[in-house]
Formats: C-alpha cells, sequence, structure tokens
C-alpha cells in the first residue's frame, strides 16, 4: 500500500496529514485557510488521491507558516509513500484549462528536488491565502517529496482560475507520474538508482 502519515509540531503549527496514493479521491482538509482548503480538495479529487489533513498554527499571525509547513508535510508523505519509486512512470505533464486560463504543469518523481514556477497574479489574495505564498508551496511541495516541478500559468485573467488550473494540472500530473508501470521492474533510471 502506497501511503504515508506525516506528523509535524513546531511553534509555529500543528500538522497531522495522511496520503494514500492509490486512493479514490476522498479529502477531509481542515487548515484554518479556506482556499488552501479548497487547492488540497482539488489535488486529491483530480489526482485520485486520499488525502486528510489537519492543521493548525499562528493564523494571528498570517497564513505563511500553516501553509507552507502543511506542503512541507503532503511532500514528506509523497517521498515516504512513493518509497524507492520502483516500477514507477516518473515523468509526467499536463495541460489544464480552467474557463479563461491555461496551466500546464509538468514533474520528474526520479528524487532530484528543483522547482520552477511561471505565474502572475494581480491580486494580493485568494480569500486568506496571499497569492505571493502560492509559488513558495509549490516549491515546499518539491523539496520535500524530492521531484523536478514545473509549474506555468500560460495565460488567464482570473487569479482564482489561474490557481486552480495549476493545482489540477499538479494533480494531473502526479497521478500520471505516479502509476506503475508493469513492464518496468526495476527503478524508472538508467543509472539504476533515483538518488541524486
Amino acid at each position: 500500500m502506497r501511503q504515508a502519515r506525516v506528523e509535524r509540531t513546531t511553534r509555529e503549527s500543528s500538522i497531522t496529514l495522511s496520503l494514500n496514493v492509490d486512493g479514490s479521491g476522498k479529502a477531509q482538509i481542515d487548515t484554518g485557510i479556506g482556499f488552501l482548503d479548497h487547492m488540497l480538495t482539488l489535488l486529491a479529487g483530480h489526482g485520485l488521491f486520499d488525502l486528510e489533513v489537519q492543521a493548525t498554527g499562528d493564523l494571528h499571525v498570517d497564513e505563511h507558516h500553516t501553509a507552507e509547513d502543511t506542503l512541507i508535510c503532503l511532500g514528506k508523505a509523497l517521498d515516504q509513500a512513493l518509497g524507492d519509486r520502483r516500477g514507477i512512470v516518473r515523468t509526467a505533464h499536463s495541460y489544464v484549462p480552467m474557463d479563461e486560463s491555461l496551466a500546464l504543469v509538468a514533474v520528474d518523481l526520479g528524487g532530484r528536488p528543483y522547482c520552477v514556477f511561471n505565474a502572475e497574479f494581480v491580486t494580493p489574495r485568494l480569500g486568506t491565502l496571499g497569492t505571493d505564498l502560492i509559488f513558495h508551496l509549490f516549491e515546499s511541495l518539491a523539496i520535500h517529496a524530492r521531484m523536478n516541478l514545473h509549474a506555468q500559468v500560460l495565460y488567464g485573467r482570473n487569479d482564482h482560475h489561474k490557481a486552480e488550473a495549476l493545482f489540477k494540472g499538479l494533480a494531473r500530473a502526479l497521478d500520471a507520474a505516479t502509476q506503475v508501470d508493469a513492464r518496468r521492474q526495476d527503478v524508472p533510471s538508467t543509472k539504476g538508482t533515483l538518488t541524486a
């Protein structure tokens, strides 16, 4: 079973997160940040992951720590759930439209963390989530999941739609990259290892 549970407590936040890579899209998300809850619910639903998140944090300061720490935990859970990554497809991409917006997300689960993010937002916040944080959330996920993640909004006007297209694109790309290819008996690398 490709699943993991991560618990992380600091002076800034307390996160409990469970992930089942081979799920059906069930989500129970409560971070105290409504828009982040919405995006993680989309991620689970469109990636067909089962995801449970219970997070509390210093929201009286701002949303940064709670949001960042949640994505750190999600990255760690994905890394743990995939184990040695034997047999997975490894790389995938997805174009996702959301009304007038179009996003492209490409991932490589080869163990080398890197994030390239290209999206511009015109509003400072989506609900209580600062749009300047969205890049940092993708970056935190990439680092702790040990994946190469490229995300780009190709065009769009509405910031909600842009963010939604990005998270749906991430979901679809991760779903495809985490699939097991029955033809592959070893790790998906000509080097024979997925260590950086």
